[in-house]
């Protein structure tokens, strides 16, 4: 039996949601036997000392798990400096690890089903992920966990063998995919992640998650995803580096665990044609985005005020 894999939690200036993200993992059933890193982020400007201060305040008196190690930057170096660096740091001294960011509420069985995951994929070098969020999906009975190709990072795990095929050059990633590898990528131009590729080169993103995904579909890789989500992301409410104002993505969270786990290594088919579903349908019609549009412009601009 492998020791319990260590959580990366990663922290910036957001107080109420970093209280409530631990406060979810502590009630998760392995927390008091799981060691927690904390990594928090240094501030990037003088309006975000103070809350960063609220957050180094609450995560220095955590409790609840079988040790916890808080490490502070005094410099900012940006949500996908600090991902990077403390993933690679993890898994080169346990050879796999827990990810979460500042904004994920989870089920309280979701250590279980990444600790479970991680022992038993641990030699299938074809599984690169692991993934604890899905969209909300409807219709089709799926399995409680399936393989798909994309990488969600809305809390997951890995092995030290995935990680060292991380390419964090998206120059080197991007001369890779023909127009047949841009359309399987994009779930047949179903998802922008393509998009995502080109903007983190143009520099309009600093995304780790989308050189991730590129770097496990480049390698043929496979994650695993359950069919209901173990995890709730709480920070589409602008208050997020990346995250937006909007609804599209939440999820009532599975209550049971998952005990079941798909023994063909191969993208589950079902689901594939599930998720894709949904996200040609995601934003609604012409009216519904419209309403968005003007829902989240005016939250933006009274979070401002």
């Amino acid at each position: 039996m492998h020791k319990l894999a260590p959580i990366a939690l990663f922290v910036y200036n957001r107080p109420q949601h970093t209280e409530r993200t631990l406060n979810f993992l502590q009630q998760n059933e392995l927390a008091a036997d799981s060691q927690l890193y904390i990594f928090s982020d240094g501030a990037k400007t003088p309006f975000d000392e103070e809350k960063v201060k609220e957050v180094r305040a609450i995560i220095n008196k955590v409790k609840g798990f079988k040790s916890v190690k808080v490490t502070e930057r005094q410099e900012n170096a940006g949500l996908a400096n600090s991902v990077i660096a403390g993933v690679s740091q993890l898994v080169a001294e346990y050879d796999q690890v827990i990810v979460f960011e500042d904004d994920l509420i989870t089920s309280p069985h979701t250590l279980a089903y990444f600790n479970d995951a991680l022992n038993r994929y641990r030699d299938e070098e074809k599984v690169m992920h692991i993934g604890a969020y899905m969209y909300p999906l409807e219709g089709e009975k799926l399995p409680q966990s399936f393989f798909y190709r994309a990488a969600t990072s809305w809390g997951w795990a890995t092995w030290g063998r995935a990680w060292k095929n991380f390419e964090p050059d998206i120059n080197l990633l991007i001369k890779q995919f023909d127009k047949k590898k841009r359309k399987a990528f994009s779930i047949d131009h179903t998802m922008n992640f393509w998009k995502q590729m080109l903007e983190f080169k143009k520099g309009k993103n600093n995304s780790w998650a989308i050189r991730w995904y590129a770097s496990i579909f480049l390698k043929d890789g496979l994650t695993l995803n359950p069919s209901q989500s173990l995890v709730n992301n709480i920070g589409h409410d602008g208050t997020g580096v990346h995250s937006g104002i909007n609804d599209i993505y939440n999820v009532v969270i599975n209550p049971k665990p998952i005990i079941e786990f798909p023994t063909v290594i191969a993208e589950d088919a079902l689901a594939y044609k599930s998720i894709k579903k949904f996200l040609a349908k995601r934003k609604g019609n012409m009216v519904t985005r419209v309403r968005r549009f003007v829902k989240e412009k005016l939250a933006q601009y009274f979070s401002k005020k």
